[in-house]
């Protein structure tokens, strides 16, 4: 009897649930005087076999937000039970303390600096795993890289947009991430997506988001003469950009959803570990958009 491969998911996730998460905490680089850390969720690993990650940015409008929030643990611990190391970040919150936050009073170059630094940041966090892959037993082709709102934007500018970040050889060429996982993220510009970075991804966003564009429009939608007046590229040209460039992706269309989307949606995450074990597998090939809340 064939069984959907649904069903193979949910299991395997029943049969480790009741296997302990072990957190451990880590530095992983010092930037301006500031150490940044990362927490560490496994499940015990005796038989010492390689596991896939997820790295996780968390949101926050680069000016709040923390790397144990409660979403944020329990999506860790998800991940490790369904045989991840789940790692979620601290970075630099450039914004906090400053008067005009990341709203369209805060200047567009600003705006630019912020997007870049967290890039850093997030490959700073994907050098430490990767070069302690062995300490934590993780496999370096299976790095999945994922972060809610303004934790989005950091990890989809640092994957999609490493031709602007960085000019000539970089200490982080040997990584190449295989996946992004995003909640209503956008970047800078997705004309940087083409066929030799079309990296596969998992993509949640609302129709109304109404900081982060879904598909392409000013960034919290400010008039143009505010300062921080500037165009991102959410999901859905994100998506299409990948399809231009033969990229596969998983695109959750929120109808009518507003910027609550940024939330984890746990009860799809059996879907998004399907999508990411072809990926793991060679055989993703999926172009696919859902819409929920279709009228």
């Amino acid at each position: 009897m064939k069984y959907p491969i649904l069903f193979f998911l949910l299991l395997s996730s029943f049969s480790i649930v009741a296997q302990d998460v072990q957190k451990s905490t880590h530095e992983y680089v010092v930037k301006d005087g500031v150490s940044l850390s990362l927490d560490v969720y496994q499940t015990d690993n005796s038989d010492n076999s390689l596991r896939p990650v997820l790295v996780w940015v968390h949101g926050g409008g680069f000016s709040g937000g923390k790397r144990d929030n409660g979403m944020e643990v329990k999506l860790m611990e998800t991940f490790a039970k369904q045989g991840y190391v789940g790692v979620s970040i601290t970075y630099r919150l450039l914004r906090k303390g400053q008067a005009t936050g990341f709203s369209c009073d805060c200047p567009r170059s600003d705006k630019i600096n912020v997007f870049r630094e967290s890039a850093l940041d997030t490959w700073d966090a994907l050098h430490f795993m990767y070069t302690h892959s062995d300490k934590f037993q993780i496999d370096p082709q299976k790095i999945i890289v994922g972060g809610s709102s303004a934790g989005a934007e950091a990890i989809l500018n640092a994957v999609y947009l490493r031709d602007w970040l960085f000019e000539g050889p970089s200490k982080y060429d040997e990584i190449e991430p295989a996946a992004v996982f995003s909640l209503a993220g956008a970047v800078v510009d997705a004309r940087y997506i083409g066929a030799h970075n079309a990296v596969p991804g998992v993509f949640f966003h609302g129709t109304k988001d109404n900081l982060v564009p879904y598909a392409t429009a000013p960034h919290h939608y400010c008039a143009p003469e505010k300062p921080g007046y500037i165009w991102l590229d959410g999901s859905a040209t994100i998506a299409k950009q990948l399809k231009a460039n033969d990229g596969a992706y998983l695109l959750y269309t929120y109808v009518d959803a507003r910027h609550e989307i940024s939330a984890v949606q746990f009860d799809q995450l059996p879907v998004v570990f399907d999508f990411f074990e072809s990926v793991f597998e060679g055989k993703v090939t999926k172009q696919e958009e859902v819409i929920v809340g279709k009228k």
